[in-house]
Formats: C-alpha cells, sequence, structure tokens
C-alpha cells in the first residue's frame, strides 16, 4: 500500500516541492519501516521551529482615566496591549493618551506603538499605511480665501477626478513603484495614479487656521496612502500568514509577520518607503494646487506620518496612530511634528524626545472613547441640523459631499483639553505653537453624495 503525502505530514514532515517526487522515490523502493524513517531524515528539509507566544513584553502605558467615559476604553485598550504584547517578536510596547480598541482582543490599538525585532507586521501598521499630516503657512491671505482654494482642489472618495496634470504620480516615484514586487500589479499601477491627491474618508480632513506664534494662515491637510496602501497591506498579510501558520501558528492571524531580513521583508520594507514617498507627494500635490490658485507660495511647510514603521538597526516600530518625536524617526523634518485634534479644537505643533515611557512618540489626535455607531445612537432624537449647528459655532465647517457626518463633529472624539493635559503629565512632547481653528472640509457620506455620483444621477435622470 503507498504511502501518501498525509501520513508524511502526519509524521511530523512540512509540506512542500520536496514531496512529491520524495513519494516517487518511496513508491519506487518500496519503502517502509526504519528504511522510510531513514529516507526522511535525510531529504525532507528541516521541519520549521515553532515560535511560542512569550510571557508578555514590557508595555508602557500613558494614559489614565479622567471620568466615566475613559474608563471602558482604557480597560479595554490595557487588556488588547497585553494580549498583543505576547506576540514572539515583540521587545517593547507603549500606549498613547488618545488610545482606542480597533479589532478583536490582541490587536494593535490607535495609539500603540509595538517594537519588534526583524519583524514587520502589516497588520500593526493596518491598510491605512502612512497616514500623515502636511502643513502649510502662507502670509497675506483671509483664511477664508485659502479654505475655499483648497474646497476647489480637493477631493475625497476612490473616484470621479477627471485627469488633471496637478495631481499625476512623479514619473521616477511611478517608475520605482512599478518595479517593486508588492507595488507591481494591475491594481496598485491603477490606484497608484488615480488616487493620487485624494483624500480618502472617515477622520481625513482639510483644515485652514492661524498660527498663534506667527499669525500665518495655515492649510493642514490629512490623509493616507489611499488604495496603494490597501493593496500593500493586502498582499503583505499573505506573506505574513504563510509564515505564521509554519513558524508561529499560536500567534494570532492579525498578528502575523514578515521576516525582515528576508527577500520578502527587504522588498516590503521598500514598498513601504515607497508608499511614504507617494503619500508626501501626495499631500503637497493638493496643498501646491490650493495656493496656486491664491497666486502665491508657502512660507513654511511640514509634514509628518503618524501611522508607519520606523526602523532602528533590527528593531522595526510600528506606530499605529502615533507621532514620531525622536530625532532617528524624523529624516526630514526639523523636529517639528503635527497633532490635530478635532475640527473645533487648535492642531498642535510639538517637539520632543524619546523616553523609556514613550518610545520615542506621542499622540496623533484625539481617539476616540465610542465607535461611531456608538456616538450616532448618543444622539439619537436630536436631528442632524441642530447637531451641526451647536457644534460647529464660529466654524467655517463644511462636508465635501453635501451631507454632514456627525460621526466626526467634536463630540465623537476625546476632549482635546484632556488629551493635551496628559501629553504633558506623561512628559510625552512639548507644544510650541497652535493653529487655531478657522473651518474645515470633511468627507461627508460620499458613497451617496459624492459629486460625481450625483452627477452620473443627473445625467440618468
Amino acid at each position: 500500500m503507498r504511502i501518501t503525502g498525509k501520513e508524511i505530514i502526519a509524521m511530523g514532515y512540512a509540506p512542500g516541492p520536496w514531496m512529491g517526487p520524495a513519494l516517487a522515490e518511496i513508491a519506487a523502493r518500496n519503502l517502509k519501516g526504519p528504511a522510510l524513517d531513514h529516507y526522511l531524515a535525510k531529504t525532507a528539509p528541516p521541519a520549521p521551529v515553532k515560535q511560542p507566544l512569550q510571557d508578555g513584553a514590557r508595555v508602557a502605558f500613558n494614559l489614565s482615566v479622567t471620568g466615566p467615559e475613559d474608563e471602558a476604553n482604557v480597560a479595554a485598550v490595557r487588556a488588547t496591549m497585553e494580549t498583543l504584547m505576547r506576540t514572539p517578536t515583540l521587545v517593547a510596547g507603549a500606549v498613547m493618551p488618545d488610545a482606542c480598541p480597533a479589532g478583536p482582543p490582541g490587536t494593535i490599538p490607535v495609539g500603540g506603538v509595538a517594537v519588534a525585532r526583524n519583524a514587520i507586521h502589516p497588520g500593526m501598521h493596518s491598510a491605512d499605511i502612512c497616514c500623515s499630516v502636511m502643513v502649510s503657512a502662507l502670509d497675506g491671505f483671509l483664511p477664508k480665501a485659502l479654505l475655499d482654494a483648497v474646497h476647489q482642489v480637493t477631493h475625497f472618495g476612490p473616484g470621479g477626478r477627471a485627469a488633471d496634470p496637478r495631481f499625476v504620480v512623479p514619473g521616477d516615484l511611478a517608475e520605482e513603484m512599478s518595479e517593486n514586487r508588492f507595488l507591481n500589479g494591475q491594481k496598485a499601477q491603477t490606484v497608484i495614479q488615480s488616487h493620487f491627491g485624494t483624500q480618502g474618508d472617515g477622520n481625513h480632513f482639510a483644515f485652514v487656521g492661524t498660527s498663534k506664534a506667527s499669525g500665518r494662515t495655515c492649510l493642514v491637510t490629512h490623509h493616507g496612502s489611499r488604495g496603494p496602501g490597501a493593496v500593500l497591506y493586502k498582499e503583505g498579510m499573505r506573506v505574513a500568514e504563510e509564515h505564521r501558520r509554519r513558524h508561529a501558528p499560536d500567534t494570532l492571524r492579525q498578528n502575523a509577520w514578515i521576516v525582515a531580513d528576508s527577500d520578502a521583508g527587504v522588498a516590503y520594507w521598500e514598498a513601504l518607503q515607497l508608499l511614504r514617498r507617494w503619500t508626501k507627494a501626495s499631500h503637497a500635490a493638493l496643498h501646491d494646487a490650493a495656493i496656486a490658485m491664491l497666486g502665491t507660495t508657502y512660507v513654511e511647510r511640514a509634514w509628518n506620518e503618524h501611522n508607519f514603521v520606523f526602523r532602528e538597526g533590527d528593531l522595526y516600530h510600528h506606530a499605529k496612530g502615533a507621532t514620531p518625536v525622536h530625532d532617528g524617526f524624523l529624516p526630514d523634518t526639523d523636529g517639528v511634528q503635527i497633532v490635530p485634534l478635532n475640527m473645533g479644537a487648535p492642531v498642535l505643533l510639538i517637539k520632543g524626545a524619546r523616553t523609556d515611557a514613550n518610545l520615542g512618540f506621542a499622540p496623533h489626535g484625539a481617539g476616540r472613547n465610542r465607535s461611531r455607531t456608538a456616538h450616532k445612537r448618543r444622539l439619537a432624537g436630536q436631528s442632524e441640523a441642530d447637531i451641526f449647528a451647536r457644534e460647529t459655532q464660529g466654524l467655517d465647517a463644511r462636508f465635501f459631499c453635501g451631507r454632514t457626518d456627525i460621526s466626526e463633529l467634536p463630540s465623537a472624539y476625546k476632549s482635546a483639553d484632556s488629551v493635551r493635559s496628559q501629553m504633558a503629565e506623561f512628559g510625552l512632547a512639548e507644544v510650541v505653537d497652535e493653529i487655531e481653528p478657522y473651518g474645515s472640509i470633511m468627507a461627508g457620506d460620499w458613497q451617496a453624495d459624492a459629486p460625481w455620483r450625483m452627477k452620473q444621477k443627473r445625467k440618468r435622470a
């Protein structure tokens, strides 16, 4: 009776290309018993080393309960971080004051930092790779003029923008992206161009205000790598899951990793750097187009990511919604980083330094104590018009698609004052300037009311 591949796997050998020829040889020689054992011991590749869960790497919690609103949220963040830190690759972790859960237990929370040795965890940066913020400061223009200009050039949602020479991926960057094994597929190549200069949805925005320190009018935009990031994340998770199944089956699926110094790891790291350049250029294209409409140029500009992976030697710092402040993580800034809170609060400009508690990071925003759906339930019975009027009093608040999204109004977020006070309490960073709000533009419900959808409806009618 012929031995099967299932029987060889049951004996503890891993499947692979070697197995077909081995089965043919075993059948031809009718190998059994000790002869079979001897043959497999010489022929089969070594069994993969299984990495068990660890007791739990050190984690610093830079947040506190400030009232009943925070209690359940902080407890959930602590629980998910304690499970997360059992992942075999992790050596340290930290949590920022804006933290909130982002998935099943053991998933890195928003506001979480996880440091891994020789490992890149796609699930710890998620699909919104390199979500980031850019600020440009102008002299001599009122905030309304700048907000009107950016309203004409900004774009939320995944489609509908006509070809525009202001929003074309730089040629050298496009070529490099076409050569990367993770980004050279047809879908990735399509969205690399079509999503360039678009802002996405959810909490992404264009914000205009006035610098308290200089009096200059400032434009702030917030978005990530859009469709290209989602494509890279999906492919990264596929490669990471193959490794997890073979080498760390006890690790949670969302915490699978790619070995950083493997061929796949090197290519994935290169893809992350390409998306970093793409996203920064996407912000700059929007700013430049808006500022050009005013017939001027910017005086100062800064940009930083807050959802990315930062490398030091063989340590990979995964920041899931955390702003870097350590000099080693800031290759293209003078150390000033940008932290938006909500549309009614100032955008903070901060500086900081690495400590044992912050691991080189600060908050990235205000965070949430409850989900969008839970927040909407909490406001049930009130009209959206009343909620909007109450929460945006004194602001020029706009929704690109014309429909208010109450889950993005200030009350949907943690207290900006609380996050800011905890940032000082835990020594995370120092505020060096504030951009006082004039107004902002957010997506609204682009799935129902996107301008290009409405245009199509009118054509059909």
